[in-house]
């Protein structure tokens, strides 16, 4: 038997193109397919709410309507009396729905439903919708995100950022920051030093890295830098991919205190002099505290040419009053989502 022909030079180049186009294809036809979905979904759910509002028609016809669709279409699934139930809701939260003009067109349908039971707020469902098709989170994730009142809490970190980067890096670097972290997933004794926060963070990495947000990469903890025959060490160094800057974070277990700022400029100043390369942006420091008076925080960054933000962060324990029945728990979300599988 004659052996296999050598494939010619170009061949693995061309494999690679196909595939990337493939692979391109099947996810353009797997977004259309789901917009066809929801523009299907929305019209059941739109003639629902018309025929309910306009005749009088009372819920029962949800249960025979599921009944005579799923007798005409016995190989579709989707329409469960739950099911149709969320149609009803989609539609009339969204009378005006038209494919292409909102971000939840591009949902699967299951985040859609999360969204609608889950988030009443109109700006904050829209919120989490863009935020879902710009980081790719799971439902998951965004039960996760929506649980721990991620909406209340980005871009409420003190900074000084519009006076130390330029636009739009100073807003980007704003949104990017959050105030109260939620470590849920750490607790400590109240006889806890930074490192064993620093070591309870590493611990569960994942958890952490999904709590910064998108973007960030780990480069180390307890990272050296040598300068003048002295060493120090960095608690956690990130880079963030999207703002093309190094990120320094520093852990504090008490409340801010103003003499934090002026370590972590330095830290920043010999991050960026022995680190920070020619194409990457000022690197940006973090200061978590247990507490932080806002008012004392905004004093101590002023006239610092670092870019620095302060937040504070949260052990396992409830989020702030003032954040609390806003929104359902993380259990009710996924009791919610338990009503999916049978759709």
């Amino acid at each position: 038997m004659a052996g296999l022909q050598p494939l010619p030079p170009g061949y693995p180049g061309l494999l690679t193109d196909l595939k990337a186009k493939i692979r391109s294809a099947q996810v353009r036809a797997a977004l259309a397919v789901n917009r066809e979905l929801l523009a299907l979904y929305w019209q059941i759910g739109e003639a629902i709410v018309a025929r309910q509002e306009q005749e009088g028609w009372g819920t029962r016809i949800i249960a025979q309507l599921s009944q005579d669709l799923r007798a005409e279409f016995p190989e579709q699934s989707g329409f469960s009396p739950t099911n149709l139930k969320y149609m009803r809701t989609f539609a009339t939260l969204y009378p005006t729905f038209i494919l292409g003009q909102q971000p939840v067109d591009q949902l699967p349908w299951g985040h859609l439903v999360t969204l609608i039971t889950a988030v009443k707020d109109e700006a904050q469902r829209d919120w989490y919708a863009g935020a879902t098709v710009q980081q790719g989170w799971s439902r998951n994730v965004l039960v996760h995100q929506i649980g721990s009142r991620l909406y209340e809490r980005q871009g409420q970190a003190s900074h000084n950022f519009a006076a130390t980067l330029p636009r739009p890096q100073s807003e980007l670097a704003a949104q990017l920051l959050k105030d109260p972290y939620n470590f849920d997933f750490l607790s400590l004794g109240r006889e806890a030093l930074e490192r064993d926060l620093e070591r309870g963070l590493l611990m569960h990495l994942r958890d952490f890295m999904l709590e910064l947000g998108v973007g960030f990469a780990f480069v180390g903890s307890q990272v050296h830098l040598e300068l003048g025959d002295e060493d120090f060490y960095l608690d956690l160094l990130f880079y963030h991919l999207h703002l093309r800057c190094y990120v320094v974070i520093d852990l504090k277990m008490g409340a801010f205190r103003p003499e934090y700022v002026g370590k972590l400029n330095f830290y920043l100043n010999v991050v960026d002099d022995q680190r920070r390369h020619a194409t990457d942006a000022p690197s940006i420091g973090l200061l978590l505290c247990k507490t932080q008076n806002k008012v004392i925080a905004e004093y101590a960054l002023r006239g610092v040419d670092k870019p620095l933000g302060i937040a504070t962060y949260q052990l396992a324990e409830a989020l702030p009053d003032n954040l609390e029945g806003q929104l359902p728990s993380v259990e009710a979300l996924e009791a919610e989502l338990s009503k999916l599988e049978d759709v």
